[in-house]
């Protein structure tokens, strides 16, 4: 049975939220969803239509933050990793691991790269989807 509660979102902090906005829409495909102005910080929320978000959160109170190569990584499935990897490259952006299959997961297809803050990008080939009536479910399941 499918539990009743569930993580909708993760928050990473970014040092240029302008940029990150930018990145993970126009770049990632990312669509802005809301927009807080909090007493000490400014956060935005971008998804994939129905799927979980991304907060960017940049902090307005005045502290130092350390927003550049923190180990995180955000794992994204993609329909097209080698497309979705050559338009991170394009936006200047270092791709640590090229599309290829990776036989520890079954051969699917995965690259690496890095956000403009140095937050490890996963893009995993989505699996195959079969239409079963109303529903498409995936052919991993």
């Amino acid at each position: 049975m499918r539990s009743p509660d569930y993580l909708t979102a993760v928050g990473i902090g970014v040092s240029d939220l302008t940029r990150s906005t930018d990145f993970y829409s126009r770049v990632l495909g990312m669509k802005q969803t809301m927009t807080f102005k909090l007493d000490d910080m400014d956060e935005v929320l971008l998804a994939h239509e129905g799927r979980g978000a991304v907060v960017l959160m940049h902090y307005t109170d005045g502290s130092r933050r350390n927003y550049k190569d923190n180990p995180v990584k955000l794992v994204f499935y993609v329909a097209d990793p080698v497309g979705l990897t050559s338009r991170i490259r394009a936006d200047g952006l270092q791709i640590i691991r090229e599309p290829a299959p990776a036989e520890g997961m079954g051969g699917v297809m995965i690259a690496l790269a890095k956000d403009p803050d140095g937050y490890v990008i996963e893009l995993i080939q989505a699996p195959a989807t079969v239409e079963t009536g109303t529903r498409a479910t995936s052919v991993l399941a």
